[in-house]
C-alpha cells in the first residue's frame, strides 16, 4: 500500500522504519537534503513538499508535534486536493479535539475520511510495535485502516467518533502528569523522612505504589531528568486539556492541584 507521511521525527522515525519493514511504499516529507538522505536510509521515498505527500496515497500519516502544525499542513496547504478521493488521513498530533474535527469538516469534501489516533507511548515501544493508539472516527474506517495502523501499534483503540481519540489522550495525559506530580511529592515526604531520592526511587517500583509514572521516573533517576526528558510534551498537553476543560466548564478536580506540582518541578 502506498502511504504518505509527515513528521519523521523522534516518534515518526520509528514508524516509518515499521511500515517499510512491512512491505508498504511509503513517501515522506523531507524539507532538507539531510531529512531526504536519512528517510533514504529508512527505505522510504523522500519527498521535498507536503502536497507530493499525498499523491497516489492510500493512507496519509501525520505526526508532528503541535496543533498549529496539523492546521498550517493539513488547511492552508493543498495536501488534501492531492490525495485521491477514498483515502483516509491518520492524524497522531495530541492537540485540540476542534483541530480534528476541522480537518475531517474540509476533507470530506474532497470524499476523504480522517481518523484522530494520538499515540501514548515512546519511540521504544513504536520500536517494538506496542504503542497505544487511542482511535477517533468511523468505524469502518479505522477497521479497514487497522492493519496499517498495526504495523507499529498495538493496541489499536477505537474510542468512539471523530475527536475522541484526542479526549482520551488528553485525559490520559492530564492524569499521568498529576501522578509525576504525585511522585514529586513523594519524594518531598522523603527528603524530610530522611531518605535521599535515588534511595526511595529505587525502592517504589518493588512495592504497592509501583506504577507506570513510577517506574517512569525511576528509570530516569530523579523527579528532574524525567521532567526534563518529557516535560515538553506533557506541558504542551495539559495546556490543551486545561483549555477544553474550561471551554466546556468541565472541574479537573483535583488532578489540577497534582498536576501543578508536577509542572512546577519541571
Amino acid at each position: 500500500m502506498r502511504i504518505g507521511f509527515i513528521g519523521a521525527g523522534r516518534m515518526g522515525t520509528p514508524m516509518v522504519r515499521r511500515l517499510v519493514a512491512a512491505g508498504h511504499d511509503v513517501h515522506v516529507l523531507g524539507r532538507s537534503s539531510e531529512a531526504r538522505r536519512a528517510i533514504k536510509e529508512l527505505g522510504a521515498q523522500p519527498v521535498s513538499f507536503a502536497a507530493a505527500v499525498g499523491t497516489d496515497a492510500a493512507v496519509v500519516v501525520i505526526c508532528v508535534f503541535t496543533d498549529e502544525q496539523v492546521r498550517e499542513i493539513c488547511l492552508d496547504s493543498p495536501l488534501l486536493t492531492t490525495m485521491p478521493p477514498g483515502s483516509t488521513l491518520v492524524i497522531h498530533t495530541t492537540g485540540s479535539p476542534e483541530t480534528a474535527e476541522a480537518v475531517a469538516a474540509q476533507a470530506v469534501s474532497h470524499d476523504i475520511t480522517v481518523l484522530d489516533a494520538p499515540v501514548s507511548g515512546g519511540p521504544h515501544d513504536i520500536e517494538a510495535g506496542r504503542i497505544t493508539l487511542f482511535v477517533g472516527g468511523d468505524e469502518d474506517t479505522v477497521a479497514r485502516i487497522e492493519p496499517v495502523l498495526r504495523g507499529y501499534g498495538d493496541p489499536v483503540l477505537h474510542v468512539g467518533p471523530m475527536g475522541s481519540g484526542q479526549r482520551v489522550k488528553l485525559v490520559n495525559n492530564a492524569l499521568f502528569t498529576a501522578q509525576i506530580g504525585l511522585v514529586a511529592q513523594a519524594v518531598r515526604l522523603a527528603g524530610q523522612l530522611g531518605i535521599d531520592e535515588a534511595t526511595l526511587l529505587s525502592a517504589l517500583p518493588h512495592a504497592s505504589s509501583a506504577g507506570r509514572a513510577v517506574t517512569s521516573v525511576a528509570a530516569k533517576g530523579s523527579v528532574a531528568a524525567f521532567s526534563a526528558s518529557v516535560g515538553e510534551f506533557l506541558r504542551k498537553d495539559v495546556a490543551v486539556v486545561r483549555a477544553l476543560a474550561a471551554e466546556l466548564g468541565a472541574d479537573m478536580g483535583a488532578l489540577d492541584n497534582a498536576i501543578a506540582a508536577s509542572t512546577d518541578d519541571s
